[in-house]
């Protein structure tokens, strides 16, 4: 292998973090495929690559080259990353442990594909879900299940309830990282989890209320009122609880 790849930050940080990509060490103008690869907990493949030219000096730097093609098109330094495919048709690409990193595979190779040659120049980098500092703590608070996600320092906090959709279940990452930027995110669960009801039949407003009570009076989290983010099924639920509960000062239905 003759090129290097250079990452900023090397080695690891966090999945919500732009990395800089760039490839030392290449000939002239030599065109070149970047390819992109990570397997998730399940065992499941995604990839995602493309085509590049390096400059007179013989660098890529993805900050500044355009794709010519494959995955995206385009000045995108990030297109690598946001660009992943599953292997297999629909398989979703979920963080289920947000105590372990991604390990993305990056590789150089010579040529364009799908005529791409040998592999010049490998590296792989660690995407965290949990900042330094952040904690996680998993909450069974009356009929509440959840988990609390709280920045480093001594706060209080603004306080955010995190709901997914449909799928049921406990989904952190999106908590895990909100909390990496000063929030403190509960992520909060309503079917097909634990001693939860197992299907999607119907939900009491009750039960969300005493989330939000849970986190006003919790000491880290910044009253007198907490925000809520949903997504698909967990929108609508966002809709419901600014409509009828005390202490919701905004909502995001996505």
């Amino acid at each position: 292998m003759a090129a290097t790849v250079i990452l900023q930050p090397a080695g690891r940080c966090s999945w919500d973090e732009p990395v800089r990509i760039a490839v030392r060490g290449l000939a002239p103008r030599q065109p070149v495929t970047l390819r992109a690869s990570l397997r998730d907990e399940k065992g499941a493949l995604f990839r995602a690559h493309a085509r590049y030219q390096a400059d007179a000096g013989g660098l890529l730097d993805l900050a500044r080259a355009p794709a010519l093609g494959g995955s995206f098109t385009g000045l995108e330094p990030m297109g690598l990353l946001w660009a992943l495919e599953p292997e297999k048709p629909l398989v979703r690409f979920v963080k289920r442990d947000v105590q372990t990193p991604f390990a993305v595979e990056l590789e150089v190779l010579d040529g364009h594909e799908p005529d791409a040659g040998r592999v010049l120049g490998r590296a792989v980098h660690e995407r965290d879900f949990l900042r330094p500092g952040v904690r996680r703590e998993p909450v069974r608070a009356g009929r509440v299940r959840a988990t609390l996600f709280l920045p480093p320092g001594a706060g209080p906090f603004p306080g955010i309830i995190d709901l997914f959709g449909s799928g049921g279940g406990l989904c952190e990452y999106r908590a895990s990282l909100l909390a990496g930027h000063g929030f403190a995110v509960l992520a909060l669960a309503y079917f097909g989890f634990e001693d939860l009801p197992e299907y999607l039949d119907d939900m009491h407003l009750e039960y969300f209320e005493e989330a939000v009570d849970f986190m006003l009076q919790h000491p880290k989290v910044k009253g007198p009122n907490v925000g809520l983010l949903g997504f698909s099924k967990g929108g609508d639920l966002c809709l419901s609880m600014a409509s009828f509960l005390k202490g919701i000062t905004a909502t995001d239905p996505s």
